[in-house]
């Protein structure tokens, strides 16, 4: 017979394999977005303004730009997760510091793509 421990138990198990492999993927979609967005800065460094903003304004660029960002922000809300599970000690303390962190993450999400979607 199955009790409600081994549930919550197998939920919790899920829900680390889950947060184990999206931190995985995250990391690997980062990979190539981040070399692209480093040659862009490296270009930007000393390219005038308009020729930044044409850049930008290539479809291309502009999805590879909110790909990487969408990644690295859910990345780092996973990872700043991680830290809050692992060395806070009160339970309602650990919730609330998640909350935090996930609401931080999904607001500068949206506030860093509408700034990108405004450049159109």
């Amino acid at each position: 017979m199955i009790n409600k421990l081994s549930i919550m138990r197998n939920s919790i198990a899920q829900s680390a394999t889950k947060h184990w492999l999206m931190q995985r993927i995250t990391a690997v979609i980062l990979i190539p977005l981040t070399f692209k967005l480093i040659v862009f800065l490296d270009l930007c460094t000393n390219a005038p303004y308009q020729q930044t903003v044409d850049w930008l304004k290539s479809p291309l660029n502009t999805l590879c730009v909110e790909v990487w960002l969408i990644a690295a922000f859910y990345h780092a809300a996973l990872g700043l997760q991680v830290v809050a599970e692992d060395y806070v000690g009160n339970q309602e303390l650990q919730a609330m510091i998640i909350k935090v962190i996930n609401l931080s993450f999904l607001f500068l999400t949206v506030v860093a793509l509408f700034f990108i979607f405004r450049i159109f």
